[in-house]
């Protein structure tokens, strides 16, 4: 294994279409979660890095992919560090009420892809995963974890600049 592939980390980008807006309360019970559920990744054993807006706690008032779309960007050390949190934390809460809040996608709302430790994804190469994974299917440039690679079968793949990651 290579020095590159060694030092790799998992991006991570989810879209959710909101149903109401963030200020109405019928969405209220999800922004409730968020402070907490935020909280729980950063302190997630091999969380790295997660998107906010500057001077907020969160990225919700963010809408690169639409007036009615949030998004989750984050970075993991590994799979089962994301698929932990994931499926096994507070955060399975939120997942199970979903659709109280959030349109059901027909198309990929989840996308994976591998970057060289120290590399933070912008919000638009986090986009054009997703529209990569959507246009072609999984491959080890965009993936889920249903169909996921590791980091030597996307190492083609990796960004050549690592993006420092800013200090607290």
């Amino acid at each position: 294994m290579t020095a590159s592939v060694r030092a790799a980390h998992l991006a991570q980008l989810n879209v959710a279409t909101l149903l109401h807006p963030l200020d109405d309360p019928r969405t209220a019970p999800f922004v409730e979660m968020l402070g907490p559920v935020n909280a729980a990744a950063d302190g997630a054993p091999g969380f790295v890095w997660r998107l906010v807006e500057d001077g907020a706690a969160d990225a919700t008032a963010l809408r690169p992919a639409g007036d009615d779309v949030i998004v989750n960007l984050t970075v993991w050390e590994t799979p089962a560090a994301l698929w932990d949190f994931t499926y096994r934390s507070g955060h399975l809460e939120a997942m199970r009420r979903r659709r109280e809040w959030f349109a059901r996608h027909v198309e990929a709302h989840l996308v994976l892809w591998w970057v060289p430790a120290g590399h933070l994804p912008t919000v638009g190469e986090a986009l054009e995963r997703l529209a990569d994974l959507r246009a072609n299917g999984p491959s080890p440039r965009a993936f889920t974890f249903a169909s996921s690679y590791t980091a030597a079968e996307a190492a083609q793949h990796l960004p050549t600049e690592p993006q420092a990651q800013p200090t607290p």
